[in-house]
C-alpha cells in the first residue's frame, strides 16, 4: 500500500532537536528530511574559500557578513544549512532570531555539490526551487570536480541559470559592487 503524498512523514524544525549529534547534517526541504554524511575534502576546501573571499570583500566594504554553514529557518517544514551566505548589513539585522538563525532569505547563497545524483538534484533543483521561491538574489553552485561556478540570478522572480563560469574566468555580482574573483580560487 503506497502512501499519498498528505499521508508521509511531514518533519519539522521541533523534529531536529530529537536527532542525534552525529556529524551529519540534517536539512528539511518542504517537510521532507535530507541527511547527508560529513562532506569530502574538496567540498569543504571550495566552501571555505568561497568564505574566505566573500569575507575579504565584505570586511573592505562593510556592506554585508559571509558566514559558512549557518542555519536557516524559512518555515518550520523549510530549515536548511547552506554552504556559505552573504547577507547585506540592512538586512542581517531583520532576519536573524534570538537563537541566531536566519529566518529569511539571505541576497546570495553558495552550495557547494556533493557527490552522487542525490545530492546534485538536491542543490540543483529542490534547494534552487525553495530558494527560488524564498527570495533569494543571487545562487551560486560551486563544483569541486570540474572546477566551476552555475551563477544563478533572479530575473522576473525566478533564478535563472545566467553562466557557467570555468577556473580562469572572472566571477563578478551586481550584488557585491566591485567583487571580482578568479574562478579557480575556489579550488586551490
Amino acid at each position: 500500500m503506497s502512501q499519498s503524498i498528505d499521508e508521509r512523514v511531514r518533519w519539522t524544525t521541533r523534529d531536529l532537536e530529537l536527532l542525534p549529534d552525529n556529524g551529519n547534517r540534517y536539512e528539511i526541504i518542504d517537510g521532507e528530511l535530507f541527511v547527508t554524511r560529513a562532506p569530502h575534502w574538496g567540498h569543504q576546501k571550495a566552501s571555505g574559500n568561497a568564505y574566505a573571499e566573500l569575507r575579504a570583500w565584505s570586511l573592505s566594504t562593510g556592506l554585508g557578513e559571509a558566514v559558512p554553514t549557518p542555519g536557516l529557518i524559512f518555515t518550520d517544514a523549510d530549515n536548511v544549512i547552506p554552504d556559505v551566505v552573504w547577507v547585506s548589513k540592512e538586512r542581517l539585522s531583520i532576519l536573524l532570531d534570538d537563537a541566531g538563525h536566519l529566518t529569511g532569505a539571505p541576497e546570495l547563497i553558495v552550495e557547494v555539490l556533493s557527490p552522487g545524483t542525490n545530492n546534485e538534484q538536491r542543490d540543483r533543483e529542490t534547494k534552487l526551487k525553495l530558494y527560488t521561491s524564498r527570495g533569494v538574489q543571487e545562487y551560486w553552485i560551486l563544483d569541486w570536480r570540474l572546477q566551476q561556478v552555475e551563477v544563478y540570478q533572479r530575473e522576473k522572480g525566478v533564478l535563472r541559470l545566467v553562466t557557467t563560469l570555468f577556473a580562469t574566468d572572472e566571477l563578478t555580482s551586481p550584488l557585491l559592487p566591485n567583487f571580482t574573483c578568479c574562478v579557480a580560487r575556489f579550488f586551490i
